[in-house]
């Protein structure tokens, strides 16, 4: 009835967090709580698991006390009644684990090679005992999904069950439906996967290190009233607010001062629409409510970084802002060339004498624009890709969202060249075609 396990980031191997009750003796108790402290400082672990009723078991209990004894120093030993699965989810992670009939089971070759594959971003563990599923609920072969212990809530399952027939890539997607549950902690590192989804994400002093009971306070807040939004297309999070503090300045316009140590809430669309919500956090949820209510509803208005509209705009290159960057850039009766600049990029200031020259060239005709906007302090509306400074776009009538990127010459030239083969209709230049 004893197993050992020796702890490598590997599977069927642990490498938990562990929490533990020490005993005097020098075998730790272990349980399946909170896993939090032996993972720096035991390098290697030799854990039993064990029945408390089994008699083989009593019978090397003496002898397992004997070698961590002998071993002080060297390997800690440990044991875990069997009963726990031995998961390898870390306070911090999460564990897949693979429950199977025996070692000669058909999907446990293909469970390893899934974890082979996908070991360096989640823990991966298996057991040859269907007794220890049974703990949760399962009779037969099936993979289960631990969530981190840390963001156990009365929401939703911390274990998922996966009972469908295994390949990789059916676990692959079982996994993705339902690592995070419905509301992880987004981290600088998961945000990317976080975000191909409509988001809100809630941003106050999130540190599940030092402090989880606190993080969990705001956290369960969301959740109570995120639950009764389920399957409507939001998903929600929780963030610590200094990892973003320069994006939420810089992308929703929220200060450092703003809230004090009640949470800031946003929305982020996967299409890049932006929602803060300007009413305070309050305890019992109800503003949070209110603000989800108007969000489906239709009822808020989206975040626009924006400099300031320019009362005065008669100079023959047009200045776009955010906020009049549909009337200009979108006119449906108007082609537009638009360019993507950086205040401080030395390649813009090089190119400004030549597009100037080219929006001269262009001012006796009144179909098109030449404009530009300072990428930098607005938000690049959606279908325009910039990367660098500086990035020019053509958007010609009929084609508003399809608009045309510039990939040619810094020359005159080659801008005439481009907006006659791009333009919507013949152009009027000040000058003749020689000329230019």
């Amino acid at each position: 009835m004893a197993h050992s396990v020796r702890l490598f980031p590997a599977v069927s191997v642990l490498s938990c967090l562990l929490t533990a009750v020490c005993a005097r003796r020098h075998v730790l108790e272990l349980g399946d709580a909170d896993f939090d402290y032996l993972a720096a400082e035991h390098e290697t672990m030799l854990l039993m698991f064990y029945a408390p009723w089994c008699g083989h078991c009593k019978k090397l209990a003496p002898e397992f006390e004997k070698a961590a004894t002998r071993l002080k120093g060297t390997v800690q030993l440990a044991k875990l009644p069997y009963f726990t699965l031995p998961y390898v989810a870390c306070d911090l992670c999460v564990c897949v684990s693979g429950v199977f009939s025996g070692t000669d089971s058909a999907h446990l070759s293909e469970f390893m090679r899934a974890a082979a594959l996908l070991r360096e971003q989640f823990r991966f563990a298996h057991t040859a005992d269907l007794k220890l599923g049974k703990n949760y609920g399962v009779n037969s072969e099936c993979v289960l999904l631990f969530r981190p212990p840390r963001l156990s809530n009365k929401f939703e399952d911390s274990v998922v069950v996966f009972t469908d027939y295994l390949t990789i890539g059916s676990l692959r997607r079982f996994i993705r439906d339902h690592l995070y549950g419905l509301c992880p902690h987004m981290t600088v590192e998961n945000r990317d996967r976080l975000r191909v989804r409509d988001l809100l994400t809630a941003y106050y002093d999130v540190d599940y290190h030092h402090n989880a009971r606190g993080s969990n306070y705001w956290r369960n807040r969301v959740m109570k009233v995120g639950s009764n939004y389920a399957g409507r297309g939001l998903t929600f999070s929780v963030a610590n607010k200094k990892d973003f503090l320069s994006e939420l300045e810089d992308d929703f316009g929220l200060g450092t001062s703003d809230g004090g140590e009640l949470p800031f809430v946003t929305i982020r669309t996967k299409l890049g629409h932006k929602y803060t919500m300007r009413e305070e956090f309050t305890r019992d949820g109800q503003s949070l409510q209110r603000f989800l209510e108007d969000y489906f509803a239709g009822r808020l208005k989206r975040y626009v970084k924006s400099e300031p509209v320019p009362e005065k705009n008669s100079a023959a290159v047009q200045v776009v802002v955010a906020e009049s960057f549909d009337d200009v850039v979108n006119d449906p009766d108007k082609d537009v060339l638009i360019q993507f600049y950086s205040p401080s990029c030395p390649h813009c200031k090089k190119l400004e004498p030549v597009y100037r020259e080219l929006a001269d060239a262009l001012s006796s005709d009144p179909s098109i624009v030449v404009s530009k906007m300072n990428a930098v302090d607005n938000d690049v509306p959606l279908g325009y890709d910039v990367q660098g400074y500086p990035t020019i776009y053509f958007a010609p009538v009929g084609k508003k969202d399809e608009p045309i990127r510039y990939e040619g010459g810094r020359e005159l030239k080659d801008f005439v060249k481009f907006v006659k083969r791009e333009a919507s209709h013949s152009l009027k230049f000040r000058v003749s075609n020689d000329e230019l």
